[in-house]
């Protein structure tokens, strides 16, 4: 869901203003001073909203909409070599707009939007968890996001690129001091649209919702570098796509999400808004995925997490879950198990401190997956 990145870019984008540079190194310890935004800028009312269904049209909105504030578009896998050696990635590349309309300024450095880049891969066999940021400008061709004439989205070399003219073969690139990805993706299930066709509700309030739909399985082979070992792996990749203007409610405090690809050609997006109260939040569901790409909407009466485990992170102190009871309600009822593939996948260098990470299913369905927990070492309310 990656609402805590979208806060951290009001930080980024003040930065670049004024032309200070924040580092942060490839071990994840942050140089810079970790600076708490409680709100967005007070008036939002220039910008889109979402309110009614989107009118989808594909390869087109895979590229950007600078009408709305934020946007992003994220890609999870878990890989494995010829032996069976797993690895889980994230690559997430991060919109958002200082302004709602373009500047009127020669300099080919003046943007209206700032772009953050988030890295990370998780070495199962080891038990390293490497991680890595970066930021800039939307100018001088230092990042962006397009559908025309080819679908790509990139900050400096690291990149999404399309291979076809209607994306359904795309390509990830990105280098970091000690870990490195290539991969070739290559889609085989139109996109689903979640929530009520593409329009995601995320609590009651009108406009407090993004427009969002995934690609659930994209066969996924290709590269994974750590130092100077080259491993070749394949496997599934999951890729969300997200931009609205406003999301949670102001009682929110975080979330639990999962995406979830099964051996059986189905997948899964279950989570649940957790409200300061201890409530869950009605209005945010899930969407199963079956086998000839047809999709199901769940509601959150048909989606029950329990969780049976937890791990308390030795860098934030947080207590997250740790493994996950779910049972799927409805037609196709089933109940799983989820489990991280290794513990320590809590991403603690900047100021909203989250886990997400690589997980394995059992139960009525196996496959792997992602999970994102937030909320748990620093309350959500009021960030955005």
């Amino acid at each position: 869901m990656n609402w805590r990145i979208a806060t951290s870019l009001l930080v980024i984008g003040l930065v670049l203003l004024v032309g200070i540079s924040l580092i942060e190194p490839a071990d994840g310890n942050a140089l810079g001073a970790h600076t708490q935004i409680l709100a967005p800028p007070p008036d939002i009312s220039a910008f889109a909203r979402a309110i009614e269904p989107w009118d989808w049209q594909f390869p087109r909105d895979h590229g950007a909409h600078p009408a709305f504030q934020t946007e992003w578009w994220y890609y999870t896998g878990v890989l494995a070599t010829g032996e069976g050696r797993r690895f889980g990635f994230q690559f997430t590349i991060f919109r958002r707009a200082l302004s709602p309309a373009a500047s009127n300024s020669q300099s080919e450095f003046r943007a209206k939007d700032i772009y953050l880049a988030h890295f990370t891969l998780s070495d199962i066999k080891d038990g390293d968890f490497y991680h890595d940021v970066r930021y800039t400008r939307g100018g001088a061709g230092l990042a962006g996001a397009t559908a025309d004439p080819i679908y790509r989205v990139w900050l400096e070399d690291w990149q999404v690129q399309a291979e076809n003219d209607e994306a359904t073969q795309t390509r990830i690139s990105a280098a970091s001091a000690d870990f490195a990805i290539d991969l070739q993706l290559r889609q085989v299930k139109p996109p689903a649209l979640q929530g009520d066709r593409g329009l995601s509700p995320k609590s009651a309030d009108i406009g407090n919702a993004s427009y969002y739909y995934s690609l659930t399985r994209l066969l996924t082979s290709g590269g994974i570098s750590i130092g100077a070992e080259l491993f070749t792996v394949e496997g599934n990749t999951w890729m969300d796509h997200e931009f609205s203007t406003s999301a949670l409610g102001e009682n929110a405090r975080g979330w639990d999400w999962f995406g979830l690809i099964f051996a059986d050609d189905s997948e899964l997006m279950v989570g649940q808004i957790r409200l300061i109260d201890g409530g869950i939040e009605p209005a945010f569901g899930g969407l199963l995925i079956l086998p000839d790409g047809s999709a199901r909407r769940l509601s959150a009466d048909e989606i029950h997490i329990a969780v049976n485990d937890t791990w308390r992170s030795p860098h934030s102190d947080a207590e997250y879950p740790a493994g996950w009871d779910i049972t799927v309600g409805g037609p196709e009822t089933f109940s799983i198990s989820v489990r991280p593939l290794m513990p320590d996948q809590e991403l603690h260098s900047a100021d909203i401190i989250y886990w997400e990470g690589a997980v394995r299913v059992g139960g009525d369905k196996t496959g792997y997956g992602y999970a994102e927990l937030t909320g748990y070492a620093t309350s959500m309310q009021n960030r955005f």
